[in-house]
């Protein structure tokens, strides 16, 4: 007879595979971690946090975003208020080339090593293309930092002319699970988003690559999430909770639970456990300062720091301030170029 399948032995199966042989968890695994209950929360987070340090130490990387176009957007992502088909605050601006300069250096100076442009458009025409070829070499001539991008789906010729600018890493999110996806953008599908993501790891470029949780998929749907992600092997994976913003088809939607985010954080951990996993969008509100604490000893690598595309994010010192108090030192960027 089959013994039944406890907390404890999920997390004993779990640290004997991921932490002592380096494998991650499959589908159904990570979807058992994600129904672990919050008694059992603490001892999951500090085995992710174990994964992280064994597979890539103390260190953090930090970054800061800038939008070069805001708003405006022709597609129809129900979480975002850059869609122009909402009734959302968010219309269309463009940032001039000193402004984003500027934006750089201010982004170094918090201690980042990388920066982000990012346009909301389904992808780039010529004069988007244009503004990323004088502004990815204005930031390179006044400032040492990491340069990355966010344009939307893109065709082999401009991910070609990306790398032939400097661009180092390129974002490009699944957002959800496959089968959930269609609930959540119908103006392109999931496999377009997928086709692109080949297309940057193919080049060269380093592929930043997430997704949203805590809207309104199933814990399935979500455990399919980072499967898929895992299969994907990006780079880096940012790690967004839904933020409902009015006048969106999500804007109703309740915040999640700071223990199902952090559950969550664990368990994508323990899915990807050499990936670069960044806090992005939607943890002020879903942490706040003592689960924003947590997730960092909880598999958590990476932050933006500042503002996000279209919320408010925490002041850069506090986030500082909080990795001095764990002894995670800020990646250096003469290791990241």
């Amino acid at each position: 007879m089959t013994a039944p399948t406890t907390t404890a032995s999920i997390l004993d199966r779990a640290r004997e595979q991921v932490l002592d042989r380096g494998v991650a968890l499959d589908q159904a695994q990570i979807l058992e971690v994600l129904q672990t209950s919050d008694d059992d929360l603490e001892a999951l987070l500090a085995l992710a946090h174990d994964v992280r340090m064994k597979y890539n130490g103390p260190d953090v990387e930090v970054e800061g975003i800038v939008s070069l176009k805001t708003g405006g957007c022709p597609e129809d992502c129900h979480f975002c208020s850059q869609s122009g088909q909402f009734t959302s605050p968010v219309r269309s601006v463009w940032l001039n080339i000193p402004e984003l300069v500027r934006a750089a250096e201010q982004t170094r100076q918090t201690g980042a090593s990388e920066f982000c442009i990012v346009a909301a458009v389904r992808g780039p025409d010529e004069r988007l293309m244009t503004q990323m070829r004088e502004g990815v070499a204005a930031i390179r001539a006044a400032v040492e930092i990491n340069v990355a991008a966010s344009l939307g789906m893109l065709t082999q010729e401009q991910v070609n002319d990306l790398v032939d600018m400097g661009v180092h890493r390129y974002n490009h999110n699944l957002e959800a699970g496959k089968s959930y996806f269609p609930n959540v953008v119908t103006t392109h599908s999931w496999e377009e988003r997928w086709d692109t993501c080949t297309m940057v790891k193919d080049s060269g470029m380093e592929l930043c690559c997430g997704g949203l949780v805590g809207m309104g998929e199933t814990l399935e749907q979500r455990a399919e999430l980072a499967f898929q992600l895992g299969e994907l092997e990006p780079h880096e994976v940012p790690l967004n909770f839904l933020n409902p913003r009015p006048g969106t088809p999500f804007g109703d939607l309740p915040p999640m639970e700071s223990s199902d985010a952090l559950r969550t954080i664990a368990a994508f951990r323990l899915a990807l456990p050499r990936t670069i996993l960044r806090y992005a969008g939607g943890r002020e509100l879903t942490l706040g300062d003592l689960g924003t604490r947590d997730g960092l000893l909880g598999g958590i690598n990476a932050v933006i720091v500042g503002n996000y595309l279209t919320t408010l994010g925490r002041d850069p010192r506090e986030d500082l301030s909080l990795l001095d108090d764990l002894k995670m030192p800020i990646k250096a960027l003469n290791e990241t170029l």
